[in-house]
């Protein structure tokens, strides 16, 4: 089973790249985030017709995330819990039929949280520590789940290119790296650091589009996969496609995946 996450950064405008990337890369399950539109909005009928069923959890003109999958979908929970009063679109899970194994998909898009200190900070460290609570909900199950997607978090200075550029950034803060730490040491693993254990920078999954980025290799590591026990007994690898970043009016992410034997 393949497991994939893409933040397109609208929907509307990467619809062909969307279109593209699944086509080639043939994920059986991927999470979308900022897909920055409603429901309805959602180009549905046209990602069906490529073979994937579509649950979305749209926001009018921010956030928004989605699930597709090729395989049979038995559940899906839209909103991270903990806050009756957030009406930000930033999580959905799936519980995704595999041939061996039912697998928990929660795709995830975590608060940028800038400029910090203020309102938008705490609304992040205040929605990491629900995701905390929902992951150790998760773990408890003591079942195959994959947390993917945008977590707008830098763990690690080789993480960035240039991590002396982020230190007063929200992506990088002690307590946004320690907030992370906390989550990941509930018994997660994180996939693309196990798929490259040794490696001094990178790999990347994020270039802005300003100051030639791209073009610098000037990136950061921000999507992220984390396993499972369950999960990361059954992985088979995991990575990036970093090449999506070079084509055409690109999203400023790239896909990251992992593959289980499930």
């Amino acid at each position: 089973m393949k497991i994939a996450s893409f933040n397109v950064n609208g929907i509307k405008a990467r619809l062909h790249q969307l279109t593209t990337w699944l086509a080639e890369a043939q994920p059986d399950v991927a999470v979308l985030q900022e897909i920055k539109t409603v429901d309805e909005g959602f180009p549905t009928e046209i990602v069906e017709d490529l073979g994937w069923k579509v649950w979305t959890h749209g926001q009018k003109s921010w956030n928004g995330v989605a699930v597709l999958s090729r395989l049979p979908v038995e559940e899906i929970r839209r909103g991270l819990p903990g806050d009756d009063g957030d009406e930000q679109a930033r999580w959905i899970e799936a519980v995704v039929m595999g041939q061996r194994h039912a697998v928990t998909v929660a795709g995830l898009y975590l608060p940028n949280g800038n400029p910090a200190p203020g309102p938008k900070y705490d609304y992040k460290l205040a929605w990491m520590e629900r995701m905390r609570l929902r992951a150790a909900e998760l773990l408890a199950a003591e079942a195959p789940v994959v947390m993917l997607g945008d977590y707008n978090v830098i763990p690690e200075p080789r993480d960035a290119a240039r991590p002396e550029s982020w230190v007063d950034d929200a992506l990088f803060l002690p307590q946004s790296r320690a907030a992370f730490r906390r989550i990941l040491h509930q018994g997660w693993t994180d996939a693309l650091r196990i798929a490259d254990p040794h490696g001094s920078r990178g790999p990347f999954t994020f270039w802005d589009y300003q100051r030639q980025s791209w073009e610098r290799d000037n990136g950061i590591r921000i999507d992220h996969a984390l396993l499972s026990p369950q999960a990361a007994d059954l992985m088979r690898g995991a990575g990036v496609d970093r090449d999506q970043r070079s084509r055409e009016k690109p999203s400023d992410h790239v896909p990251v995946w992992v593959e289980l034997d499930a």
